[in-house]
């Protein structure tokens, strides 16, 4: 026993003598610790992801702009202009980012990872999302999305879906090309049809279990097949999902009827992708932006019944206000109940800035009443 407590207290003086009069730590260590955490403080908003411990900022930056052109003609194919983006979303306080290894295939994440060693963003601190379930083409500029070739037929067999040997051979590629050791938060893409969820919910268990991953999450799906994935973890004792990456904007709300009551239930956290709509909400109907010359998706919202009240509404309020209608759309998704943050993406430094001054817009309930009133009743869309 004295032997013991010998040690403990000769540990004490080693590790850091602290002197009760002048209580300063000694230990250049120490002081280097407390230099590196003295950060200039940021005005963006932080929240815990569901009821996880995880905290991410109340705007996560999308990176499925970022990569190569030809996989999409609205991407930025820079990657200086890439790493840009990403340094200033980081030093205006977004330290969440989310991508996914299907973007430009792989090249988004070979983009991002590379920003967070170029500028040494703090491991410790920001939080890296990506995605598993569509195959990763050997050419940057292959869009099987556009192509519609089945994978299995241009020798992509075994990888894609949510089988436990695509998930860990996912895993280990998506490590590689973000240059990191683990992935805070890695997200189904889509439902796999195909493979039995058991093996889908194990697998995701074991990644984590193995270290490659902290936590876990879903993207576009039905909520009956959210609900079984997650009821199926939780009853087996296995990692249950922390988020759901779901299509959600002013322009399309049906994710209102079943899968947010879903989530609420769960106690897990809606991060939505296409906030703006593809942009369909940030400009009068009058003008286009490029993505939405080239962008399949973009000409859907412009299709839906109530679409163009809601956008003309979008333009009345941000006149009232002086401000963007990009910062309107933004706040309008802040105000909702149970939306973590939303995950936005632009192909413009000025729009991003102009994005991140959502943080200080609060509507009126008479005009979140305003904005909503148009909607009308749509088709699911985006769980493909």
């Amino acid at each position: 026993m004295l032997l013991v407590i010998a040690r403990y207290k000769s540990h004490r003086r080693t590790a850091c003598h602290v002197n009760v009069l002048n209580p300063r730590p000694q230990n250049k260590l120490v002081k280097g610790i407390h230099k590196m955490t003295s950060t200039p403080q940021k005005k963006m908003a932080y929240v815990r992801l569901g009821n996880s411990g995880l905290k991410v900022s109340r705007i996560i930056l999308g990176c499925m702009q970022y990569g190569s052109s030809d996989w999409d003609g609205w991407v930025i194919g820079d990657e200086e202009e890439a790493f840009k983006h990403i340094k200033y979303a980081y030093d205006h306080g977004i330290q969440t980012f989310d991508t996914a290894n299907v973007y430009s295939n792989g090249l988004s994440e070979i983009i991002l990872g590379k920003a967070i060693k170029k500028y040494n963003l703090p491991r410790d601190e920001i939080v890296v999302m990506t995605k598993v379930f569509g195959p990763v083409c050997k050419e940057y500029g292959q869009n099987l999305w556009h192509t519609g070739e089945k994978p299995d037929e241009i020798g992509l067999v075994n990888q894609h879906g949510l089988s436990r040997k695509h998930i860990f051979e996912a895993v280990k590629h998506s490590l590689e090309r973000l240059q990191l050791d683990y992935i805070d938060v890695l997200q189904c893409h889509r439902f796999d049809y195909e493979t039995p969820i058991e093996e889908t919910m194990q697998a995701l268990h074991d990644v984590v279990q193995a270290g490659y991953v902290r936590y876990v999450g879903m993207s576009s799906c039905y909520a009956y097949q959210f609900h079984i994935m997650q009821n199926y973890a939780i009853s087996n004792k296995l990692t249950p999902f922390i988020s759901m990456q779901n299509h959600y904007n002013l322009a399309y709300r049906e994710e209102e009827r079943e899968m947010f009551p879903t989530l609420k239930h769960y106690g897990v956290g809606a991060i939505p992708w296409s906030p703006l709509a593809r942009g369909y909400l940030t400009r009068p109907l009058s003008q286009q932006t490029q993505r939405g010359n080239v962008d399949v998706w973009f000409k859907f919202y412009g299709t839906t019944p109530g679409g163009p009240e809601i956008v003309n509404r979008v333009e009345e309020i941000s006149k009232q206000k002086g401000i963007s209608m990009a910062q309107v759309a933004v706040a309008w998704m802040l105000s909702k109940p149970g939306i973590t943050a939303p995950i936005v993406g632009t192909t413009s430094m000025k729009n991003l800035e102009d994005i991140i001054g959502a943080i200080d817009v609060k509507l009126t309930e008479s005009e979140i009443k305003s904005l909503e009133e148009p909607y009308k009743p749509l088709a699911v869309f985006g769980h493909f």
